[in-house]
């Protein structure tokens, strides 16, 4: 490795597999289809993290989004939504996975919980945004082991605490 690629690690380094999501301690996500929580900053931490990058989701993520999120490529896994502008769509996980590495750009997974499983096992990094307060809903996030995560960040915002995590080597 030379010399200039350890003094900036994004130079030539392949992209990075995210996850991106807000929960509460007990791993809620969501409720009926939606978030159940309004927090500003985390939406803008959110639009911070992915701008410019790849994001995967879900076909109901799609649909609770209500549109492409701008200024990124937006794929939804789905073998039922209809072709819409802004969006690319692939019928399974694997064929999104496959068409979003050839973008050369770091790949968020963005939800649902499903979508989350399956990328669980593959990314480098969570980003979580760990909710306060009690919430009800019906979609969670699935069970993290944390020993194999090493925390790099945490940051105190209004409602929320954002960490990082990173996958130990």
């Amino acid at each position: 490795m030379n010399k200039a690629h350890v003094m900036n690690p994004t130079v030539n380094r392949p992209p990075q597999l995210h996850i991106i999501v807000a929960m509460t301690a007990d791993h809620l996500i969501g409720a009926d289809g939606d978030i159940p929580w309004q927090l500003p900053d985390d939406l803008q931490l959110f639009k911070q993290l992915t701008m410019g990058q790849a994001l995967i989701m879900g076909r109901t993520t799609f649909e609770s989004l209500g549109r492409p999120l701008p200024g990124r490529d937006n794929i939804v896994i789905s073998s039922t939504l209809q072709a819409t502008d802004g969006i690319d769509i692939y019928p399974t996980f694997g064929k999104g996975l496959a068409a979003a590495r050839k973008l050369a750009k770091d790949i968020f997974f963005v939800g649902g919980a499903e979508i989350y499983r399956a990328a669980l096992l593959l990314v480098d990094r969570l980003h979580i945004s760990w909710v306060e307060g009690d919430f009800f809903g019906d979609t969670f996030f699935p069970e993290i082991d944390f020993t194999e995560w090493e925390e790099i960040e945490r940051t105190p915002h209004q409602g929320f605490t954002y960490t990082a995590y990173l996958r130990k080597k």
